[in-house]
């Protein structure tokens, strides 16, 4: 391979439609602060996304902490460990404990099987991930939550513009947070955004994300600063313009991938779901050592060693992090562990090659003993 194929590329506008919808800035001054590109960027992707209420946060990460400070949770979460560590660090950073729940082999979603019983009395939430913008059983998970009085909140990190059954994924559960990191099928830049059903939940956000601030002479809360500011905004303004079409080439490579791998023993995918709208955020595929004759960290140093950037993505999971050492039982989540040994996530972006998909696909056949 003559160059470097990185796992993912950001997406970006022309310099020109930037630079053109950055210009009133330097008129207005208006850099921060919830000003005039924040507002009509929170105006569109609430149209974009289908929600009910929406608020803009300076990045992923903190839009989960706060979305979980403004519920007021205490007690135990159920979560899955099969994620980036920012979810299980945003619920151990509030003062809860996590309760790991295993995944499901299809799509690496929580095993809605398994949640029930690791119900509890101090059990107050559950915090499901949607996984490469593979979508949580969220039908199940609301019955489980309204069963036993829980408050849901979505991970979709990886969803943004999924949906399920024509309904938008973030309209789902109490809350949905996304990431508008600038490795994501839509970027910001930084940026996230925390979609709601409740009306007076975003009043809590907004003081939680600009210092517990009421109006000029009342602060009577304590809060962080998570505002986005207006050149991020500026950005997401820019590249909602073209995400359809984004997405659309996201799908051609993803098609190719597949056309070319799936028809070779020890190579398996995550199934497709039904009456989903995929969004094509990854490409994972599964390596079983026993059938393709390599294991997946083998397949990962060639790829490298030949200039291909792919990612144990997730691995490992978070409840086997070193800073978690001994604090949680991982044998309760077999499933997961066995994804996470297995999984490599090839590259995609929406300008890579087709060509360039068949010979990182060539180089992976190549392997096979």
């Amino acid at each position: 391979m003559s160059d470097k194929i990185l796992v993912t590329k950001s997406s970006m506008p022309s310099i020109e439609e930037y630079i053109e919808e950055i210009k009133p800035l330097w008129d207005s001054h208006w850099l921060t602060n919830m000003g005039v590109k924040h507002k009509k960027l929170e105006k569109e992707l609430k149209n974009y996304l289908m929600v009910r209420n929406i608020s803009l946060m300076v990045n992923g990460h903190m839009a989960l902490e706060l979305a979980i400070q403004a519920m007021k949770l205490r007690g135990e979460v159920i979560t899955t460990p099969f994620t980036f560590a920012s979810t299980t660090h945003a619920i151990i950073r509030n003062g809860l404990k996590p309760v790991f729940c295993d995944i499901n082999p299809k799509d690496f979603t929580l095993d809605v099987n398994k949640i029930e019983s690791l119900i509890t009395k101090d059990t107050t939430a559950i915090i499901p991930v949607h996984v490469y913008g593979n979508i949580c059983k969220v039908e199940e998970i609301e019955c489980l939550a309204e069963k036993y009085g829980l408050k849901v909140i979505y991970d979709a990190a990886h969803a943004f513009g999924v949906k399920y059954k024509g309904r938008g994924i973030g309209d789902f559960g109490d809350a949905t947070m996304f990431s508008f990191h600038a490795t994501k099928v839509f970027n910001t830049i930084e940026g996230g955004a925390v979609c709601f059903s409740d009306k007076n939940y975003g009043t809590q956000l907004y003081r939680l994300k600009n210092f517990g601030i009421r109006n000029e002479d009342v602060v009577d809360a304590i809060g962080a600063n998570a505002k986005m500011n207006e050149f991020q905004a500026a950005m997401g303004i820019c590249n909602l313009r073209h995400i359809e079409n984004e997405i659309a080439k996201r799908k051609k490579i993803v098609g190719r991938y597949k056309e070319n791998l799936s028809r070779m023993e020890g190579i398996s995918f995550s199934k497709e779901q039904e009456h989903v709208t995929s969004n094509y955020a990854y490409m994972p595929i599964l390596i079983n050592e026993d059938i393709f004759g390599v294991n997946r960290n083998n397949v990962y140093e060639q790829l490298k060693n030949h200039g291909i950037y792919a990612r144990k993505y997730f691995y490992p999971l978070t409840n086997t992090f070193s800073c978690f050492k001994n604090k949680f039982e991982t044998r309760q989540t077999p499933t997961a562990i066995a994804v996470s040994e297995q999984v490599l996530t090839l590259p995609l972006y929406a300008d890579l090659k087709l060509e360039k998909v068949d010979e990182i696909c060539s180089f992976i056949l190549k392997m096979k003993k």
